[in-house]
């Protein structure tokens, strides 16, 4: 019988975690990361979770719920942590399938074990890998499939490790909650339950018919699915981007069209990072403003030909906004997008040159803040948001103050 290769690896916490790791002092205290003044909680320490905090958890209410909660900003590199937890990954096997930036699997049966002994020890020496070198917790399930793995991983937070046998995957997964099983939301288990379903089990020995009349045209695939059957592989291959997209949510609204367009500008830098990582170019930018009262609206506007320089979309800047924002009233939101997605640059005009010495730049630029080390090179209009950000803060304190 072939040994259980697949691992579903869960960071605990992700986002709380990246920050207690810089900040060690608050292990074992409740402790959130999200907005003070508005805004959802995005992530809760375990402790704050047996307070009555989750996510997603207005941050208002959050407050309310935990007096004592100890909130905290998004100040990590989420993203340089979560790429150095799986390149540790990588480093044990090539088939990894890094699904969200907490999230993902692993196939050890490039590793070619011969007893699950063997497997056994070597996820559990690199969960343990992953805490010595970046200080996050995360929780393992090992099986013979993405399904079984991924339910494992999430039976016994954090620091959870679950390893299901070959032949004990029906077995497992029969007395579990229906609740467990990932793509049934809160009404589908209504239904189910009022049917008389209540776990993985019920499922399975439940005959065609009924089964049909309460899950629908899906019955099949939840019946295999049940009893623990599911033979998607592990993929290396992301999906390619159709768009590119970064929002700013303010503490205290905002009515500066300067200040609103140094944001736009960061948050064009932000994307176009990525863009040029996946080795494409956008054509078109869309910027949207949202107000106070949650009404929105939004412009857009396309390139010539695409690019993959943050200047190229600099001037639209302005002109977007102008037709985005028609009135004076303050913003709670801005949000830009990158669209019409092609592949990388080709463009071999007068300007390739000039535009390729700025592509070289940017790509040392991105290399340097992608390796974490050090505070990041910035543009001069990062430094003056940067300025700007640290005159509000200063205004809003002696507001407080008086």
């Amino acid at each position: 019988m072939p040994l259980a290769t697949i691992v579903h690896l869960d960071a605990d916490a992700f986002f709380v975690s990246v920050e207690l790791a810089l900040k060690p002092e608050l292990r074992g205290k409740k402790v959130a990361v999200g907005g003070r003044t508005r805004g959802i909680i995005s992530s809760a320490s375990y402790e704050a979770r047996a307070a009555g905090v989750y996510t997603p958890m207005p941050t208002q209410r959050a407050l309310r719920v935990c007096p004592d909660l100890i909130l905290l900003p998004h100040d990590g590199d989420y993203g340089s942590v979560s790429r150095r937890m799986f390149d540790l990954c990588e480093d044990l096997t090539p088939l990894v399938q890094r699904n969200s930036i907490d999230e993902g699997y692993l196939d050890l049966g490039p590793c070619a074990f011969k007893t699950a002994a063997a497997v056994e020890e070597t996820v559990r020496g690199l969960q343990q890998r992953i805490w010595d070198e970046l200080q996050i917790p995360v929780s393992m399930g090992v099986a013979t499939n993405r399904l079984v793995a991924q339910i494992a991983s999430k039976l016994r937070k954090p620091r959870g490790f679950v390893v299901v046998l070959p032949g004990d995957e029906a077995s497992f997964l029969s007395p579990l909650d229906i609740k467990e099983m990932p793509g049934i939301g809160p009404k589908s288990q209504e239904r189910l339950r009022a049917g008389g379903i209540h776990t993985f089990g019920d499922v399975v020995t439940r005959d065609e018919t009924s089964l049909a009349a309460l899950a629908g045209s899906g019955w099949r695939e939840l019946r295999e699915r049940c009893a623990g059957i599911d033979e998607r592989p592990v993929k290396t291959e992301r999906g390619e981007a159709k768009s590119y997209s970064h929002q700013r949510t303010f503490a205290a609204n905002i009515g500066s069209r300067e200040e609103i367009g140094l944001i736009a500008k960061s948050l064009i830098d932000d994307l176009m990072a990525k863009v040029r990582a996946d080795g494409k170019r956008v054509r078109t930018l869309t910027i949207l403003v949202r107000y106070p009262d949650f009404t929105q609206e939004s412009a857009g506007r396309s390139l010539p030909e695409a690019s993959d320089l943050e200047t190229a979309f600099y001037p639209l800047i302005e002109t977007l906004l102008d037709k985005a924002w028609r009135d004076s009233r303050p913003l709670r939101l801005v949000s830009v997008r990158l669209s019409n997605v092609e592949d990388g640059p080709t463009q071999m005009d007068i300007f390739a040159a000039k535009d390729e010495k700025r592509r070289r730049l940017a790509g040392v630029m991105d290399r340097l803040n992608a390796a974490g080390e050090g505070p990041g090179l910035m543009r001069a209009h990062q430094l003056n948001q940067r300025a700007e950000n640290d005159r509000r803060r200063e205004r809003e304190r002696r507001n407080t103050r008086s």
